[in-house]
């Protein structure tokens, strides 16, 4: 279940996952802890340096004496909102501690009109693909949120134009999809063993034949019905590589492709050695079909930005990433992909929501 959701500067809802051990601030220290936990988040997100009580005494308007606010913070550690790093009187929060200040502390800025019009401009450039839109859109993230940008585009749906089946080597082959208006999908298949290029031919010029004006779920159902009852003049090898080709592409399946820029950014913060190996672990897993099917779920049944801290969503561990995720949806309100960000614990979420917000209602448009 998620909290209620609070209003983005577009109108649409945060929503962050529930906790089910998201803890509570002392009643008697509630304004007192609030303010000192806000302030060491913001100097976090600023620097990721861990911040004092003298530091916090000389920024907070509270009047409140440095051995007051230790004792502040030795109860937010206790309460597990905070925590030492190393043997300074400093601290840094926790995961629990960012979840709380994102879900009743964050103060998110508003994207200016300038700047909505700078990013809608930079995506509608005619004359590109939109394979390459949403390229720039990956890219355009990442630059202004300083971490990895990531774009899901959905798979092909609309009318096909041409499809043609091209040997990799033994065991596999390409599939080249082309739409309508020209935008090309690529795919990787596995083929029967020892299957002649003679059946890639025959699986493509039959496929071609029943093109017209046709989208893939249409024709998958006019392919399957004409196997079932024999009415193709289809070898078994190459009705094999029609299935697979087709399954590729199937509905159920809801691949598509995610495009992610900027992965180097991740590595800025990484002052352990150790987190290496989980910084890696994710860069692989960015690239499987497993996350992109999970961000498409995350996305769903959300009308705006969800924000997923360290192990919340479930697909990185614990690698000390955040990740802001907004479906993108077309005019229709039917989700269409999903635009997001990743990076370190300490990005900057009242900078990225607006920016990840309004991006993926303009993609939705384009997409549509």
């Amino acid at each position: 279940m998620d909290h209620p959701p609070l209003p983005t500067p577009g109108g649409r809802p945060i929503l962050t996952p529930r906790l089910p051990s998201t803890p509570r601030l002392p009643s008697a220290l509630d304004q007192r802890a609030s303010a000192v936990l806000r302030e060491i988040v913001e100097q976090y997100v600023e620097n990721g340096e861990p911040v004092g009580s003298r530091t916090i005494a000389r920024r907070l308007p509270l009047n409140l004496s440095p051995a007051t606010i230790r004792n502040v913070m030795a109860d937010l550690t206790d309460a597990g909102l905070l925590f030492a790093p190393h043997t300074s009187a400093g601290r840094l929060p926790t995961e629990l501690g960012l979840r709380l200040f994102v879900d009743g502390l964050l103060q998110f800025g508003e994207l200016t009109e300038d700047e909505r019009e700078a990013i809608t401009a930079k995506l509608a450039i005619s004359g590109r693909s939109m394979e390459e839109t949403l390229t720039e859109a990956s890219t355009m993230l990442s630059g202004l949120s300083a971490a990895a940008g990531l774009v899901l585009a959905p798979k092909s749906e609309g009318p096909l134009r041409h499809i043609e089946f091209v040997p990799l080597g033994p065991g596999r082959a390409l599939v080249v999809l082309v739409n309508a208006e020209g935008q090309v999908e690529n795919r990787v298949i596995e083929t029967p063993p020892g299957m002649p290029p003679s059946a890639l031919q025959q699986a493509g010029n039959y496929l071609n034949n029943r093109l017209t004006g046709r989208g893939l779920a249409e024709l998958r159902g006019i392919v399957a019905t004409e196997i079932a009852e024999n009415r193709t003049q289809l070898d078994d090898l190459s009705a094999k590589v029609v299935e697979a080709g087709l399954a590729t592409w199937s509905s159920e399946g809801r691949t598509g492709s995610l495009i992610v820029r900027g992965q180097g950014k991740l590595l800025a913060d990484i002052t352990q050695i150790e987190r290496l190996a989980a910084i890696q672990m994710l860069f692989d897993r960015l690239e499987t079909q497993e996350t992109m099917l999970r961000l498409l779920e995350l996305a769903e049944g959300s009308e705006g930005v969800r924000i997923y801290i360290g192990a919340e969503s479930g697909l990185f561990g614990n690698s000390g990433v955040s990740m802001v995720v907004a479906p993108a949806r077309n005019t229709a309100n039917r989700i269409v992909g999903a635009i997001g960000v990743i990076g370190p614990t300490r990005i900057n979420y009242g900078r990225i929501i607006p920016v990840v917000d309004y991006t993926a209602r303009v993609i939705g448009r384009l997409l549509g």
